[in-house]
């Protein structure tokens, strides 16, 4: 019995490693001449990426993190996902054609969007699959089981944005479906490795550090500092750089957060770059477990602020369970401190049209799943 329970755990053992060693969903590893390249960055140190405050993200100890592990996998989270499936609203590919009016987004649900000018289309964080992990099995389903635009029904894409290698950000069926769609990737420095990896021509991948700026005809791209941290499995942590996006051009200026713990980095970048019509600003997943590298919703709408947006389109929730807050919590605490600072708060429903500089106003959708009754 002994022997059978010994061989039981060395299978499970040895399957594991090859799973993660050889599935395609994990991506690419730095190498040791990547490493060398990294070094003339300010933010690798000692063989990583690093945040502004050194000491972020925390080293849990063993014991720590099982107990993380315990709390998230095993803690009832009263109303931590909506009563039923998301509804969304379709988008017909053929609205995106021939498109000339003012920059507008479409919010995919999570942090994904599709950003759209009279002569470009950019996607953020495409993150369009069913769950936010390394397989189908491993993670819970997205709250909405369609998507407003499926893949196959997407224009040519001009450029796909990633502000880091997570799995709720950087999704490996999402970016195989789109290959053949877009013309080139933005990615923090080293998130090109996962690219290369999946096929993606180094030719159509630019990594950048942060405040490097770039263009793509009329639009600006200017990758700025976020307070996270990365890795897709336990041996690559912090091996590829996160941070938040600026895109710009003469009629609008949008800024994403990304993923970030609230720090003076937003200052900064509201000074440097604002003020900004609509700040995309992470607000969901976030615990007092982890306070240094997710936002609260009362930082959210602060952090609104600090980079000087005319409006706060809260981003980061209504897609995946990935934390220990009931699904609705982000939205109810952001808007209720955007009327407290006199900040503007933007609801979309998922796949509706948000126009950048004439942002909609509020409606609270999600109430309607609280009911248990449609909208």
């Amino acid at each position: 019995m002994l022997i059978g329970t010994g061989v039981f755990v060395l299978v499970v053992i040895l399957g594991g490693m090859l799973f993660i060693n050889f599935y395609p969903s994990f991506g690419g590893d730095l190498t040791e001449e990547m490493a060398k390249s990294y070094a003339k960055s300010p933010n690798f140190k000692e063989g990583k990426f690093v945040n502004a405050k050194a000491h972020i993200p925390e080293k849990m100890s063993f014991g720590k993190m099982v107990s993380v592990s315990r709390k998230f996998f095993f803690s009832k989270v009263p109303n931590g996902s909506p009563k039923m499936n998301i509804s969304v609203k379709k988008v017909a590919k053929e609205s995106l054609l021939n498109y000339s009016e003012e920059a507008r987004l479409l919010w995919f649900g999570h942090s994904a969007f599709l950003l759209q000018t009279a002569s470009k289309v950019i996607l953020i964080d495409p993150m369009l699959g069913k769950v936010a992990a390394p397989h189908e099995w491993l993670g819970s389903q997205r709250f909405n089981s369609d998507i407003p635009l499926p893949i196959a029904e997407m224009p040519t894409i001009d450029a796909v944005i990633i502000s880091h290698d997570h799995y709720d950000h950087l999704d490996y069926p999402s970016i195989k479906k789109l290959a053949g769609k877009v013309k080139r990737f933005y990615v923090p420095l080293g998130v090109g490795v996962h690219l290369r990896a999946w096929g993606i021509e180094a030719n159509r991948i630019m990594e950048m550090d942060w405040w490097q700026e770039t263009q793509l005809e009329e639009l600006h791209f200017t990758f700025t500092p976020a307070q996270h941290f990365s890795g897709r499995k336990f041996s690559n942590g912090q091996h590829t750089l996160w941070g938040s996006w600026v895109i710009r051009s003469d009629d609008f200026n949008l800024f994403f957060s990304g993923d970030s713990g609230y720090g003076p980095h937003f200052t900064e970048i509201g000074k440097t770059y604002g003020p900004f019509d609509l700040a995309l600003m992470e607000c969901g997943q976030y615990n007092e477990m982890w306070p240094d590298i997710h936002m609260f919703p009362e930082e959210t709408v602060q952090a609104g602020l600090d980079v000087r947006a005319e409006s706060v389109l809260p981003i980061h929730w209504g897609g995946f369970k990935l934390a220990l807050h009931s699904w609705t919590d982000p939205i109810e605490r952001a808007m209720k401190k955007g009327e407290e600072l006199e900040m503007p708060i933007i609801t979309p429903q998922i796949g509706e049209f948000i126009p950048i500089k004439h942002p909609l106003g509020t409606s609270q959708w999600w109430e309607s799943y609280e009911s248990g009754s449609k909208p």
